[in-house]
């Protein structure tokens, strides 16, 4: 349940992000490219999007461990918007998917794509219960 809703929280990020045409992001989505095809086409490429994140992202995580010390974190702005051109180099292999027009409005995208799922992470937690 939890990963249907972070990647339906991403593709709606994915969509905020369109909208702004100083990113440079386009989506195109499967044919014919009517409204059930947009919506599916977000939640696909916020599913994959988040694959992406978890396999890519946990690797680059580990082998550059030494630079994030170094860089003391800042250097994953950098990497959200790499995972998010990797997103849309995967989706450029078919008919539908991800487009970022260039390398810093992409990562541009990334902080902002963190930005979004992180406020979107806060209002959707699940709450805890108290302990009697």
């Amino acid at each position: 349940m939890g990963f249907i809703i972070r990647s339906v929280v991403n593709g709606f990020a994915l969509w905020v992000l369109s909208l702004i045409p100083l990113l440079q992001i386009a989506i195109t989505p499967f044919p014919p490219g009517r409204d059930l095809q947009f919506v599916i086409t977000l939640v696909a490429l916020g599913a994959l999007f988040g694959l992406v994140n978890s396999i890519i992202g946990t690797v680059i995580k580990i082998v550059a461990f030494p630079l994030f010390v170094l860089t003391l974190g800042l250097i994953s702005l950098l990497l959200n918007g790499v995972l998010l051109i990797i997103t849309a180099w995967i989706t450029g292999f078919w008919s539908w998917g991800l487009d970022v027009g260039a390398f810093w409005p992409g990562v541009l995208a990334g902080i902002l794509l963190s930005i979004i799922n992180w406020i979107f992470g806060i209002i959707l937690r699940p709450q805890r219960r108290k302990r009697r």
